[in-house]
């Protein structure tokens, strides 16, 4: 079929979309979850999970580029990307619920486990998410239409964000009974399956809508030259690589922050503020009906203060993240561009997480207020980071006269996940380096360990992408008459074979 079409209907954004769903549903489990999970339910040391989570990112280094390469040369029907989408599905939902199931076994054989199950996690991961995400970048060359497809994209993974981040410890509690290590197995397993549907649509429902030019050679070697030469690519690996390092950091910095740190009497006193805990008439809360008509445990009180403050401080973090994506990253970024927007966004957010350290420990409300302003500042910077890598790949189509879309983001993939892995070990390491011990009273030196953790180390690690963002050249301008010299490439090259959706 050929088709100059670059427009692209609601309902594919939508099905598109629901493959960041499942996606976000491994990635905010271990963004948020997975250290705490290993130390306080799995039963391994921080130090050893901190070193699982970073080992793996040796074998993702020869992992990811891989993908890119077997993505950007698999030909069939139903395009380049999308048959990667449909062939992982299975195996990703099996590994997921493997590696957040506690197997009966001593320390030494849990850590084998668990390294063995988080890098094949991991390796599907890649090979899932970079196909995945190169779709994003070949659905359309219209940069409003790209944008779009961003925005909508990530209000879907932002729904997911806070359905995995506000009712995962109450689902766990229900399910387990009492017993954490089986309703964790179990609640995962409920997401596994949910993730497993999504990712079937959304190869059902997308489109690819450009190809590399015909006269294009394949040549492992050159893809490598070019990225290597790719000045945007190599600022935008940079930027990934400490951004989700921060993120994996500041999640698990915040679990232990929450539930070591934080009062669990303040906590209880601030929910009942807004209605959120059992009065003392023993009236039902709205936050308990709610958690009731799912089934899930209730806050009564402060026994599981954490488990529900903790959810609900992520909840309200992920609704505003949502509106933010929703209502500012296409308007600043049509405005401002998206550089621009990104460069003073992330800024912003360095500063509210470094703030995290002067909250007192009876202070919730201090600690809400920090987390809505930085989920606000760094909401448009969401959709932004993919939309960019689209952009890179065309950067080097539009330099090179070559495109290799699934190898470029093959990268930002790999920089992901080494983020994901450096900032977990990083967290386990210096809450380990202090003193931390799982499901104790922590000590005055641990306490430090855990406040910096959620804190100055994060904010530091978010102006290392804001420093690297200053060496990405494509303006708002360049990107504008790029994408026109390209359009006219295009269509000197039409009819382009496009494959056809069906199945």
């Amino acid at each position: 079929m050929a088709t100059t079409s670059n427009k692209v209907s609601l309902s594919e954004k939508i099905g598109y979309s629901l493959g960041d769903c499942s996606v976000n549903f491994v990635f905010q489990i271990m963004l948020v979850f997975q250290l705490g999970f290993y130390t306080d339910v799995f039963g391994i040391t921080a130090t050893a999970a901190g070193t699982i989570l970073l080992l793996a990112r040796v074998i993702d280094a020869f992992v990811d580029p891989v993908v890119g390469i077997l993505s950007d040369r698999t030909n069939t029907k139903w395009g380049k990307y999308r048959p990667w989408i449909l062939w992982t599905a299975i195996p990703f939902g099996l590994f997921f619920f493997l590696a957040f199931t506690t197997p009966d076994l001593d320390e030494r054989s849990k850590i084998i486990y668990a390294g063995i199950t988080y890098t094949l996690l991991m390796t599907l991961y890649s090979f899932n998410n970079t196909p995945y995400a190169a779709l994003h970048g070949v659905m359309s060359s219209d940069i409003k239409e790209r944008t779009s497809i961003g925005s909508v994209r990530f209000v879907f993974a932002m729904i997911a964000a806070f359905l995995v981040q506000g009712f995962t410890l109450p689902l766990v509690s229900k399910l387990g009974q009492g017993d954490d290590a089986k309703g964790w197995s179990m609640a995962i397993g409920v997401l596994a399956l949910i993730s497993i549907v999504f990712f079937v649509v959304t190869f059902l429902t997308t489109k690819e809508r450009i190809t590399p030019p015909k006269s294009q050679q394949t040549s492992v070697k050159q893809d490598l030259n070019d990225i290597l030469k790719n000045g945007p690519w190599k600022a935008m690996f940079v930027v990934t690589l400490f951004i989700f390092t921060t993120l994996s950091l500041w999640g698990g910095g915040t679990y232990y922050f929450f539930n070591y740190y934080i009062d669990p009497d303040a906590i209880f006193v601030f929910l009942q503020q807004f209605n959120l805990v059992e009065t003392a008439a023993g009236t039902s809360s709205l936050w308990n009906q709610l958690l009731d008509t799912l089934g899930l445990i209730a806050l009564q009180d402060r026994s599981n203060a954490f488990s529900v403050g903790f959810s609900f401080f992520n909840m309200v973090g992920q609704f505003v993240t949502i509106i933010g994506v929703l209502t500012l990253s296409a308007p600043l970024a049509a405005r401002f561009g998206k550089k621009n927007v990104f460069v003073v966004c992330l800024f912003m957010t360095a500063i509210f997480t470094g703030l995290f350290f002067v909250v007192p420990s009876d202070n919730v409300g201090l600690a809400f207020t920090f987390n809505i302003l930085k989920s606000l500042f760094y909401a448009p910077t969401i959709p932004l980071l993919w939309a960019m890598m689209g952009d890179v790949a065309d950067y080097s189509e539009w330099k090179n006269n070559r495109r290799a879309t699934g190898f470029v983001f093959a990268g930002v993939v790999f920089a992901l996940k080494a983020g994901l892995g450096l900032g977990g070990a990083l967290c386990g390491w210096v809450v380990s380096i202090f003193g931390y011990v799982p499901n104790a009273v922590q000590s005055t030196e641990a306490i430090l360990g855990i406040r910096l953790a959620a804190s100055i180390i994060p904010a530091i690690t978010f102006m290392v992408s804001v420093i690297a963002l200053l060496f990405y050249v494509i303006t708002k301008e360049m990107n504008i008459n790029m994408q026109a010299e390209l359009a006219e490439r295009r269509e000197k090259e039409l009819p382009l074979e496009v494959m056809d959706t069906a199945v």
